[in-house]
């Protein structure tokens, strides 16, 4: 099984989970985790898995992220790439503000668009969009979140039809 797992990070919590992910399947799988910045299109080439993941920055995923994906062709994961989207963010309910809440309401996090754009480039979705909490805007990771990381790429990889 080949995996991608493509990311940007601000602060650094995003390329942890990342890194978790990484860790958790490189034993069994060919996984390779890389910053947006030094994708290269080759490297989808027999590619059973894609996961991509942003730090929500202003309700959406990084501009590198949006760039990357709206540079791809319409096409790109046609060739029965999986795909599955990740973010990390904060805790609405435990920043407690109703501006907050109605701002997530209205604009939502970063995972939706990344999964939207999977789809358009002809990705087939093996899982909801998922999300991991930061601690405070900048993090760090709340306590669990590696773990977790971990469990749910293990769960996306059990889904992929064996070849």
């Amino acid at each position: 099984m080949k995996v991608l797992i493509l990311y940007d990070s601000v602060f650094g919590n995003t390329e942890k989970i990342a890194m978790a992910m990484q860790r958790a399947i490189a034993p069994k799988h060919t996984v390779t985790a890389v910053r947006v910045g030094s994708f290269t299109t080759g490297m989808l080439d027999d590619l059973d898995l894609l996961v991509v993941g942003s730090p929500t920055r202003a309700f959406r995923p990084t501009k590198a992220v949006v760039s990357l994906l709206k540079g791809l062709s319409s096409d790109a994961l046609a060739q029965g790439i999986h795909t599955a989207a990740f973010d990390t963010r904060v805790s609405v309910e435990e920043v407690n503000s109703k501006l907050l809440s109605a701002m997530v309401r209205l604009f939502g996090y970063a995972a939706q668009p990344i999964d939207k754009q999977l789809t358009r480039c002809k990705g087939t979705p093996i899982a909801q969009p998922t999300w991991f909490f930061v601690e405070d805007k900048e993090g760090p990771l709340r306590a669990g979140e590696e773990e977790r990381a971990a469990a749910w790429i293990g769960q996306l990889v059990d889904r992929l039809p064996m070849v």
